[in-house]
């Protein structure tokens, strides 16, 4: 395949799909594959999805883009159903998690200026993923990702990801500090999920010293773990939550919320996006939150996470080379005890499409709208193609 017009990105495997329908994705020689991650996360409610392509097919008829100059009332109605989603009191609307992030950055520099600090600092984890801006890229904690960029944004203090001392240790020695900024579960760090008494203590901690607690929920919202943002299981309420992928259904949305104190930083010309809450993608939006909803998903994908987890549990817990199965909802990690690289084209030949993430972690983030019978197709599937990988794998060891 051609990629002469394309800069060298992407390292991308011999296949090009041309439709989709719910979990099903058909290439251009008209083979299908089931879609165990959704475009890392973004078609919740599955390819194609009637009421989503509904939406942007209206909305598009009427009016796709107006500058944010002017008040669109769909903006508004987004952001209101947002915050009474989120308990947050108001949301600025940008085109991606990346951006997203990027204004909760934002709002915690400008927060901390405002408070008199000159140079602002930020708590990051180890094993972050933000986005690649420079700032959310500097947040991150991969180093592959920041390679060839330096030098890198300055008011970042990284420390471990659920390591409470580790944090209480920078309150005690840097006054600078202005906000943390966390995933709940970290995708791209291998699927390490924040343990309850971690959390509650951060926002303790957050509390004692008049920090901004930010979620990046990014991945996690919009029901993926059972709940509509991951930080309602924890009983915990942020000063900044962000959101995109899922949000839009595959049309390019994000969302910063925030509240109280964090509310309040931003002013007119503080921050702005040219396309960022326009008319179409507002639409999407609203259709994406009305059946999740309406369906109930949030609670189907525990639903069906269990399910998925059971099924993988009862057959690969006691094998040697699988270290981990763990998860919340729809978001599902098989980690293994080497790199397997090769599972994905192993996969893709037996008609699955999968992500490895942190190398050796098989990360599933299925469609929400999965049927039982789809779902209990998808974990049979990754533990054939896991049992028949190791059997290869130990065959060559010999």
């Amino acid at each position: 395949m051609a990629e002469q017009p394309l800069m060298n990105t992407y390292g991308r495997l011999p296949i090009a799909f041309e439709s989709g329908e719910g979990c099903w994705l058909f290439d251009t020689d008209g083979n299908k594959y089931f879609d165990t991650f959704t475009g890392i996360a973004v078609c919740g409610l599955g390819h194609t999805n009637p009421a989503v392509t509904r939406a942007i097919r209206n909305q598009a008829g009427r009016l796709v883009h107006c500058s944010n100059l002017y008040h669109i009332p769909l903006q508004a109605q987004l952001g209101q159903e947002l915050c009474n989603l989120s308990g947050m009191d108001n949301v600025f609307f940008s085109n991606s998690g990346a951006e997203a992030n990027e204004a909760a950055i934002k709002i915690a520099k400008r927060y901390g200026h405002q408070k008199g600090i000159d140079s602002p600092s930020i708590i990051v984890m180890d094993n972050a993923f933000h986005g690649r801006t420079m700032a959310t890229l500097t947040a991150s904690g991969n180093s592959k990702i920041q390679a060839g960029f330096e030098p890198l944004l300055s008011g970042f203090i990284r420390v471990p990801f659920n390591d409470i001392q580790s944090i209480e240790d920078v309150a005690k020695s840097n006054p600078s500090v202005v906000a943390v900024l966390i995933e709940p579960i970290q995708g791209e760090g291998g699927l390490s999920i924040a343990e309850q008494q971690y959390m509650t203590s951060l926002r303790a901690l957050c509390d004692q010293n008049d920090w901004l607690l930010m979620l990046d929920e990014v991945q996690t919202g919009n029901g993926r773990t059972g709940t509509y943002f991951a930080y309602s299981g924890y009983n915990i309420v942020p000063d900044v939550v962000t959101t995109a992928k899922g949000l839009g259904n595959g049309f390019p949305i994000g969302a910063c919320l925030a509240k109280g104190k964090a509310a309040e930083v931003f002013s007119p010309g503080a921050h702005g996006s040219t396309f960022g809450g326009n008319p179409l993608a507002c639409a999407a939006a609203l259709a994406v939150i009305d059946q999740i909803k309406t369906e109930k998903l949030a609670q189907r994908a525990t639903e069906l996470g269990n399910k998925i987890q059971q099924i993988l549990k009862d057959n690969l817990e006691s094998a040697s080379y699988v270290t981990d199965i763990r998860g919340k909802g729809l978001m599902i990690a098989v980690e293994l005890d080497t790199p397997s690289p090769e599972l994905v084209p192993l996969a893709k030949a037996a008609g699955l499409l999968i992500n490895i993430t942190s190398e050796k972690v098989i990360r599933l983030l299925p469609a929400l709208t999965m049927t039982d019978e789809e779902a209990s197709f998808l974990a049979e599937s990754i533990v054939k193609i896991i049992k028949l990988y190791a059997a290869d794998d130990r065959k060559k060891a010999r």
